[in-house]
């Protein structure tokens, strides 16, 4: 077995371990988990270790460093939560969140995100790895996990909001009664150099509906940053009502994502409209590939559909996941985002 191997297999069979506590403050996660998904439970069923290994595996447990994690999904977009409140650097560095985050060999996440000690008076500073490595600016998705895990953390009851500083800028979750996640995702970008893509300006310093050879054809897109870059479209010259169902995501979605016109790669939407108040997407995610939601992606939706005239300004948005409510008010120009985020186990992996 090569070291590489080696040392993600160690991250996978380390993740068994259960704590009691993931911090200095409780987490009463084991009533909540009682109702978790039987496929995510399932995909930790490791067998225990033999009685004469017990001691020592629990010694080995206590003795070499632990890292406690709380894994959350939101419409299936998943992610490994550190509470790492006590610092400014990450507990884990990016290598080692590209083995946490393998669904074979570590606990399996598109991301590890950090909860850490806020800046410029904001209350929290939000921090994400995705699953290669790289570090995005935010994830709306995450960001929605994010504020659970906070709740969770400080023991916060009924409808909460707070401030997180992030690589995009300021966000605002409020935390619903209902348990969803209400987001204030701020403003959308649309100076193209901004986003940044090299693609020419065809509407009031935007970039709507422009053309994008891709593979032989040529897409319409729209491009809008919610403070990380996206490329939405609603089909192509030659075809114009798209059926994302249709797609070859793995295929066509590494093309658009390094793409020479987007000189920081880009997150790619695929979308098709169902009504002007209802819209269907898959998403090729910048850094983590297909995956089932990408909230900052469906904001994005939303915004090119405005602007292309196809929808309203209040949409529910299917991703493969489950559907997100997006609003792009007009009096104060902000996106906001409302969907859920659930706790799905908790547990310790050495690193």
């Amino acid at each position: 077995m090569s070291p590489a191997a080696a040392a993600a297999t160690s991250l996978a069979a380390a993740a068994i371990a259960v704590p009691t506590s993931l911090s200095r403050r409780s987490l009463r996660f084991q009533a909540r988990c009682s109702h978790a998904p039987r496929r995510a439970v399932a995909s930790m069923a490791v067998s225990a270790p033999r009685s004469g290994a017990k001691a020592s595996f629990l010694e080995r447990r206590e003795s070499e460093r632990a890292l406690h994690f709380v894994k959350y999904q939101g419409l299936g977009n998943d992610f490994i939560m550190v509470d790492n409140r006590d610092s400014s650097v990450p507990k884990v560095t990016p290598e080692e969140a590209v083995k946490l985050c393998d669904r074979n060999f570590g606990i399996g996440a598109d991301g590890v995100i950090f909860v850490m000690p806020g800046v410029n008076g904001t209350d929290y500073t939000m921090r994400i790895f995705n699953s290669d490595g790289s570090e995005p600016e935010m994830c709306g998705n995450g960001v929605r996990c994010f504020a659970r895990f906070i709740a969770e953390l400080e023991n916060m009851q009924g409808t909460n909001s707070f401030t997180i500083h992030t690589g995009a800028g300021l966000i605002i979750p409020e935390i619903q009664s209902d348990g969803q996640v209400k987001v204030d995702m701020g403003e959308p970008i649309l100076s193209g150099p901004d986003i940044p893509t090299k693609l020419p300006a065809t509407k009031n310093k935007a970039v709507v509906q422009a053309e994008l050879a891709v593979e032989g054809l040529t897409w319409h897109v729209t491009c809008v940053s919610m403070g990380n870059p996206h490329c939405v479209t609603f089909g192509t010259k030659e075809s114009k009502l798209l059926q994302v169902d249709d797609l070859k995501l793995s295929e066509i979605g590494p093309k658009f994502e390094h793409h020479e016109m987007f000189p920081a790669r880009t997150n790619t939407e695929f979308v098709q409209v169902l009504s002007r108040s209802h819209l269907k997407m898959r998403v090729w995610e910048r850094g983590a590939g297909a995956t089932l939601a990408c909230g900052t992606g469906a904001c994005a939706v939303v915004v090119a559909a405005v602007l292309e005239g196809r929808a309203e300004r209040k949409c529910i948005v299917d991703l493969p996941g489950g559907p997100l409510e997006i609003e792009w008010r007009e009096d104060d120009n902000h996106i906001y985002m409302t969907g859920p985020a659930e706790a799905v186990f908790y547990g310790s992996v050495l690193h």
